[in-house]
């Protein structure tokens, strides 16, 4: 197929499906490498940001979407009859944070962070579609692990999740804190020990407890 063709029977394919679309999916449709069809995805990607036009294309890790330009939102929902989406607590946005950052991440190590039972926030956060389980711990109780979704890079505007914002320099080992807390956690209620530090502290809390807000700030700018 020329070049042409192909960008015409991308553009095809992302309008009929209307949801996100894989890159190994398109490739296989169309007889190419996944490397050529991301090529020709991102060209047209490109394509259709310089057109300044209603309609744009959205990555989404591996997958792509067309989708109506952000601009055009409140049009769309007076002629779809639309109700604005209600905005998130300030505690699902804590909860959405530390996932993000973290995961996988279990229950109780969100609830550790917080200090707070957070099974109502955590249910909510997954019939939203912004976070979901990503399988179990191979420890007692084989507990679920959440993880942000494909919705998740799409309502923050981000195509992947190493674009979300840095976190500040002095609690860069907050991620070596948490993944150690974690297993904490677990091994404490089989050994019955409690998880905690010199200080009386659980493993990484207190980085990652002094980080979410500036974190919230910056992932909803």
């Amino acid at each position: 197929m020329e070049e042409k063709s192909i960008r015409n029977a991308i553009e095809a394919i992302l309008f009929a499906s209307g949801d996100s679309v894989p890159v190994s999916r398109i490739a296989t449709a169309l007889e190419l490498s996944e490397s050529q069809a991301k090529k020709e995805l991102e060209a047209l990607l490109l394509e259709y940001k310089e057109a300044n036009r209603g309609i744009t294309i959205l990555r989404l890790e591996n997958s792509y979407q067309m989708v109506s330009a952000e601009e055009y939102a409140p049009q769309i929902r007076t002629v779809m009859d639309l109700r604005r989406n209600t905005p998130l607590s300030q505690a699902a946005l804590e909860v959405l944070a530390v996932v993000a950052y973290n995961q996988p991440v279990t229950k109780a190590f969100v609830e550790q962070v917080r200090g707070v039972d957070c099974s109502g926030v955590i249910g909510s956060l997954t019939a939203k579609d912004l976070i979901e389980e990503k399988g179990r711990l191979e420890l007692p109780g084989r507990p679920l692990v959440y993880g942000t979704t494909e919705n998740f890079l799409r309502c923050f505007g981000i195509s992947d999740l190493c674009e979300l914002p840095e976190i500040p320099d002095s609690d860069k080992n907050k991620n070596e804190s948490a993944d150690d807390s974690q297993l904490s956690i677990f091994e404490s209620e089989a050994s019955e020990d409690s998880v905690a530090d010199d200080n009386g502290e659980s493993p990484g809390e207190a980085t990652i407890s002094a980080t979410v807000e500036e974190i919230v700030e910056e992932a909803t700018k």
